[in-house]
C-alpha cells in the first residue's frame, strides 16, 4: 500500500529533522569537560521563599504543558465538523477509548464520567510532559546551592515536569483523595470506615499501609522512568560524545516510554478509584 504524505506534513517532518540535526551540532560543540558535567548532575534550580521551596523549571514547563493542551483543545473545538478532520478524529478516538475503559472498569455509573475526566486529564498532561523529553530545547544547567548558573540551548531536551517527584506525588495524592471521596459518597461514611477493618479488625494496620503505599508507588514509578531515562541519556552522551545514540534515546524515553508511563499512570488511577467503589 502506498502511503501519501501531504506537503504540509512533509514540511513539519523536515523541520523536526532539521531541529534534531542542529541539536547534534550544538551538543557536540558545547560539550563541557566530563568532570564539570558530572559534578552538576543531580543539582536542581530551586528557589526558597520563606519556608516554601519552588522548582522554577518545573513551574515553567508545567505552564508550557498546560498551554499546549489548551491550544490543542481550542483548535479542535474551532474546527468541529460532522466529518472530522485529523485532529478531531484523534481527539474523538482518544476520548472514546478512555471512556470505554472507564465504563468497563468503574462499577458505579454515577462515577464513570468524573473518573473519565480525572483519568483523561492526567493522561494528557503526563503524556505531553513526557513528550517534551524527546524534543531538543532549553535546559537549565549548572545549579549550585539553588543558583541558576546558565541556560543551555539544544544540548538537552526540554525538562519534563514529570521528572520532578513533586509533580508526580501531587497527582498520585490527588487520585488517592478522589478515590476515597468517591468511596465515601458511594458507600456512606460508616461503610467506608468499616472497610478499613475488613475482613478482621486486626488487619487495619495492613490495610492502612497498603493504601498509603498506593500514592507512593504510583508517583515513584513515573518518576523513576522519566528521571532515570534522563540520567541514562546524560551518561551515554559522554560515552559516545553526542553521536546519534543520545538523540535516539531522547526519542525512545520521551515518545515510547513516555507514552507507556502516561497510560500506566492513568490506568492505575482508574483501577484505584474502581477498587474503592467495589
Amino acid at each position: 500500500m502506498k502511503i501519501s504524505i501531504e506537503r504540509k506534513d512533509k514540511i513539519i517532518i523536515g523541520s523536526i529533522l532539521i531541529t534534531f540535526f542542529i541539536s547534534w551540532i550544538f551538543a557536540a560543540r558545547s560539550l563541557p569537560p566530563t568532570e564539570e558535567a558530572f559534578s552538576s548532575l543531580g543539582h536542581r534550580w530551586v528557589v526558597t521563599i520563606g519556608k516554601v521551596t519552588i522548582n522554577p523549571s518545573t513551574v515553567i514547563m508545567g505552564t508550557v504543558v498546560f498551554l499546549i493542551i489548551v491550544w490543542f483543545a481550542t483548535s479542535v473545538r474551532k474546527e468541529l465538523r460532522l466529518i472530522p478532520g485529523r485532529k478531531q478524529a484523534l481527539a474523538e478516538w482518544l476520548l472514546d477509548s478512555f471512556y470505554q475503559m472507564v465504563e468497563d472498569t468503574v462499577p458505579d455509573e454515577r462515577f464513570v464520567k468524573p473518573t473519565f475526566v480525572v483519568a483523561t486529564s492526567l493522561f494528557l498532561y503526563i503524556w505531553v510532559s513526557n513528550m517534551l523529553g524527546s524534543v531538543p530545547g532549553i535546559s537549565f544547567v549548572g545549579f549550585e546551592d539553588g543558583t541558576l548558573k546558565e541556560i543551555s540551548l539544544f544540548t538537552d531536551t526540554w525538562q519534563p515536569p514529570t521528572a520532578d517527584l513533586n509533580t508526580n506525588l501531587t497527582y498520585a495524592l490527588m487520585v488517592f483523595v478522589i478515590s476515597h471521596a468517591f468511596a465515601i459518597k458511594a458507600k456512606g461514611f460508616k461503610a467506608w470506615l468499616k472497610s478499613w477493618f475488613e475482613p478482621n479488625p486486626i488487619m487495619f494496620p495492613m490495610n492502612l499501609i497498603g493504601e498509603l503505599a498506593k500514592p507512593l508507588s504510583h508517583s515513584l514509578r513515573l518518576f523513576g522512568n522519566i528521571a532515570g531515562g534522563g540520567i541514562l541519556v546524560f551518561i551515554f552522551s559522554y560515552l559516545v560524545k553526542y553521536f546519534l545514540v543520545p538523540v535516539f534515546l531522547w526519542g525512545f524515553f520521551g515518545i515510547f516510554v513516555g507514552t507507556i508511563q502516561a497510560l500506566v499512570f492513568a490506568i492505575l488511577a482508574i483501577a484505584y478509584i474502581s477498587a474503592q467503589l467495589t
